[in-house]
């Protein structure tokens, strides 16, 4: 098996980047870059710590992301499973990479940064859904900005309708609990159970 164990030889490989691909680089979220964060009701948020990698989804009203200022900004801590991978590594290492996506665009939006959590009372309050403001709040110094060119996209047709996925098809959460749980967990009946827990714990 050939390795690629150098930058050089990297680079070799691959060649250098044109000149769109650096030009688009910015360190603040400018007004175009804006727009796209505004329109985007998900992200997937990447974080790294003490007990290695982590890669969460974060989903919420379009813009629910918040943009304090072009170097901040905001992103509300939602209900979720109580794992904390992500708030555990930020305090770990407060490196964090943000990918945003627009539903039928091609193009997304990538964020390197810091973070730290508040848990503001204000702060929290101001990002309330249905009354229920989120536990904490991720704030994000912005150090790149960029976005990413739609061939991903395309690629994987992933806005086709025509090319979704049935997900009757795909083990459903209660079956892979109950399988990696020995049995102890009854997956028919957290299948059941989840729409209204999830509906009730939303926000």
């Amino acid at each position: 098996m050939s390795v690629i164990t150098t930058i050089a030889a990297l680079e070799e490989l691959y060649g250098q980047p044109g000149e769109a691909s650096l030009i688009k680089e910015l360190d603040h979220v400018s007004p175009e870059y804006a727009v796209f964060i505004e329109n985007s009701p998900f992200a997937v948020l990447a974080t790294s710590g003490s007990d290695g990698l982590d890669c969460s989804p974060r989903g919420d009203l379009s813009g629910f992301v918040r943009i304090h200022d072009a170097k901040t900004l905001m992103l509300p801590d939602r209900r979720g499973n109580n794992r904390l991978d992500s708030l555990k590594n930020i305090l770990a290492d407060n490196r964090v990479g943000l990918l945003f996506l627009v539903p039928g665009s091609g193009t997304t939006l990538r964020v390197n940064g810091h973070a730290h959590i508040t848990i503001d009372t204000e702060l929290c309050a101001s990002f309330a859904v249905d009354g229920k403001p989120p536990r904490s709040v991720i704030v994000i110094e912005v150090d790149v900005v960029y976005f990413q060119c739609a061939r991903a996209i395309h690629r994987s047709d992933l806005w086709n309708p025509q090319k979704h996925v049935d997900a009757k098809s795909l083990p459903s959460p209660g079956r892979i609990l109950e399988q990696a749980s020995k049995r102890r967990i009854d997956g028919d009946a957290y299948d059941r159970d989840w729409p209204a827990r999830a509906k009730a714990s939303m926000w």
